[in-house]
C-alpha cells in the first residue's frame, strides 16, 4: 500500500472526528470548531491526498477507501498525542474517549448501564452515549461506534459478534387475571388482548412472534418502547408478551402458559472496523460482553 502524501496532521484529527460521528456538526461540536471550518479542512484534506476521503450516505458521511487509510494514520496520530500526555515514563493505564452505541430498550437499561459503569469506574476517562432503538443492524454505520440488535445482522464492512440470547413470555398482572381469569391454553389465550409493538413500525422481524403464535389476539396498547409493554402490563391492560429479563423484576406479573410461549431470540453486536480498533471502543465491546455472560440465567428467565 503506497503511503499517504504528506498533509497536515490537524486535518486528519478533523476526518478522525467525522468519521466517528457522520456528521460535520457534531465533529465541529466535539472539536470546539464552527462547521465552516471542518468543511474547510476536509477540502484542504481531499486536494493534499488527491481524492474524496468522504461519501455521502443515508443521513450521515461514510468513508471512502482513501479516507479509511487517512483515518488509519490520525489514529496513529491521536494514540502518539496520548502516549505523550501520559508521560514518557509512564504506561498509559486510563482509556479515555467517546463511544458512541445504539442498542434496544431493554439491553441498555439491564445490560449496557450497569457494563459501562463499571467501566467507568476503572477509566473514568470513558464516555458512552446510547441511543434506544429496535431496529435491524446499518449498512451505513457513521456515527455509531457499536450496534446491539436482535437477530443475526447481514452486515458488509464490519464485524458481528453473538452475544447471547434472552426469552420472551407471555405475562399478566395479577389484578389483571384475577378480573378477567388466567387463560390454560392458547385458545383461551387469544381471548385476551395483547400488549406489545405498534405492528406497522416493527423493523425486527425477529420480533414478530405473537403475530405468528396468536395471530387473532386483538391489540389492547401498543408502543415502540418496551419498558411501556411492561408497565402496561402491570397496569392491566391486557396480556404483554415481554422479555423475561425484565418482566421477572416485577413479583406483580405471572408468566403463563411457558411450555407454550417461550420466543428465545439473539442479541449480536456490530462494531465498525475502524471503531474495533480504538480501545475505548473495544473495552466497552469487552464489558458489554461480559455482562451479557454474566447475565445469562435472567436473560434465560431462570433466575426467579
Amino acid at each position: 500500500m503506497a503511503p499517504l502524501p504528506l498533509t497536515d496532521p490537524d486535518n486528519l484529527l478533523v476526518l478522525l472526528a467525522v468519521a466517528r460521528t457522520g456528521r460535520f456538526t457534531t465533529a465541529a461540536e466535539a472539536l470546539q470548531l464552527n462547521h465552516t471550518t471542518v468543511s474547510r479542512r476536509i477540502d484542504s484534506l481531499e486536494r493534499d491526498l488527491g481524492g474524496h476521503v468522504l461519501a455521502r450516505s443515508v443521513g450521515a458521511w461514510e468513508l471512502t477507501e482513501l479516507g479509511r487509510r487517512a483515518v488509519h494514520a490520525a489514529e496513529q496520530i491521536e494514540t502518539a498525542l496520548q502516549t505523550l500526555g501520559t508521560g514518557a515514563e509512564e504506561p498509559q493505564s486510563q482509556l479515555s474517549g467517546m463511544v458512541r452505541m445504539s442498542a434496544t430498550d431493554g439491553f441498555s437499561a439491564y445490560i449496557a448501564t450497569p457494563a459501562v459503569t463499571q467501566l467507568r469506574k476503572r477509566h473514568p476517562g470513558i464516555s458512552v452515549e446510547i441511543e434506544t432503538v429496535t431496529r435491524r443492524a446499518l449498512q451505513h454505520r457513521s456515527g455509531v461506534d457499536i450496534e446491539v440488535v436482535v437477530g443475526e445482522p447481514q452486515v458488509h464492512r464490519a464485524s458481528a459478534f453473538r452475544l447471547g440470547d434472552y426469552l420472551l413470555g407471555m405475562y399478566a398482572s395479577r389484578p389483571y387475571l384475577a378480573e378477567h381469569g388466567e387463560p390454560r391454553n392458547a385458545e383461551q389465550l387469544t381471548r385476551h388482548p395483547l400488549v406489545y409493538f405498534v405492528d406497522s413500525m416493527l423493523l425486527v422481524d425477529d420480533l414478530d412472534a405473537p403475530r405468528r403464535l396468536v395471530p387473532t389476539m386483538r391489540d389492547s396498547l401498543s408502543s415502540t418502547n418496551v419498558f411501556v409493554h411492561v408497565e402496561a402490563a402491570r397496569a392491566g391492560a391486557g396480556i404483554g408478551f415481554l422479555p423475561c429479563f425484565m418482566a421477572d423484576q416485577h413479583d406483580d406479573l405471572v408468566r403463563l402458559l411457558p411450555d407454550d410461549f417461550a420466543e428465545r431470540l439473539p442479541y449480536w453486536m456490530v462494531l465498525r472496523p475502524d471503531s474495533l480498533r480504538l480501545p475505548a471502543v473495544a473495552a466497552v465491546a469487552e464489558a458489554l460482553r461480559a455482562q451479557a455472560k454474566a447475565y445469562t440465567p435472567q436473560l434465560l428467565g431462570q433466575a426467579r
